[in-house]
């Protein structure tokens, strides 16, 4: 029999469909799109028939999660990644370019974790997984659960906003000093504060601009979107970029520099950073404090 997990609902104030109420209630569907996956899949029951997203709650309804049948794989993945901390609960990786996160391709970060990262000791311990994503050309460091309960709070923490991401960026062009940007991104919301700490001239692109950047908000593609919005494309940025200033063979100068958050389980305040790429600190010699002041 496939494992199960149980929640019985309080009496509500108003019927509440399931899609807004379910998110957090079973250890594996932490989130609302895992909450929408797991019912297209009909893997969840309220009172024993199968839910839908209409599927409304009024109070006394007992809904079941049915995990799906696991498929070990075939053969496992040998890709070296850089381990900058782990506990018992969590980890933080250097992704480097050129990999996915996560995916259906077999060579992808989240393949790779469980022979770079010690196994946990509490009950709850899964395969560790990424708790956010980094795009497949982005640098930098990325979070991990090593616990049901871990990665269900790192989610948390990035959907109230909580955790603190800065990511240093290399942008074309003649731009303001700093700002704000909110245009939208797939028409939702999006914000992402930036800084240009150093600007070099160049024959090929007039300027290019070490810029710091703090996004408010996660959205796909976010920081590339926003900086091309204000014709300040990321260098090396095949998507988003102008086509004749497109650099080849270089990849993309975004790099997801520093995590700050409060750990959800010793409650310390932890503060990590990963040194620039080499070939951000070519472009920039002279820029030597890597703590975010200019």
């Amino acid at each position: 029999m496939l494992p199960t997990e149980t929640h019985s609902v309080p009496l509500q104030e108003k019927p509440i469909r399931l899609q807004d109420y379910g998110a957090g209630i079973f250890s594996k569907i932490p989130t609302k799109s895992a909450l929408k996956k797991a019912l297209k899949k009909e893997l969840i029951s309220v009172d024993g028939k199968i839910a839908t997203t209409a599927t409304y709650l009024y109070g006394h309804e007992v809904i079941i999660f049915r995990e799906p049948p696991s498929i070990a794989p075939k053969k496992s993945l040998i890709f070296p990644l850089e381990v900058v901390y782990q506990d018992d609960y969590l980890a933080v990786i250097y992704k480097p370019a050129g990999i996915l996160t996560s995916g259906n391709k077999f060579i992808t970060v989240a393949n790779a974790l469980a022979q770079n990262l010690h196994s946990s000791t509490q009950e709850d311990k899964i395969s560790p997984r990424p708790a956010h994503r980094l795009d497949y050309p982005t640098t930098g460091l990325l979070l991990i659960g090593k616990t049901n309960a871990a990665l269900t709070a790192l989610h948390k923490l990035f959907e109230h906003k909580t955790i603190a991401k800065t990511y240093f960026a290399v942008a074309i062009g003649a731009m303001p000093a700093q700002g704000t940007i909110n245009s939208p991104v797939d028409d939702k919301m999006a914000i992402s504060a930036y800084e240009v700490l150093k600007t070099v001239p160049s024959e090929r692109f007039q300027w290019l601009n070490l810029v710091r950047l703090s996004p408010k908000t996660g959205r796909r593609h976010q920081l590339r979107k926003h900086l091309a919005s204000l014709n300040n494309p990321i260098l090396g940025d095949k998507e988003y970029g102008t086509k004749p200033l497109i650099l080849h063979g270089k990849g993309l100068y975004l790099h997801a520099y520093s995590l700050t958050f409060t750990h959800p389980f010793t409650q310390e305040k932890m503060t990590f950073t990963k040194t620039l790429p080499e070939k951000f600190t070519k472009l920039f010699p002279d820029f030597q404090d890597f703590s975010g002041r200019s």
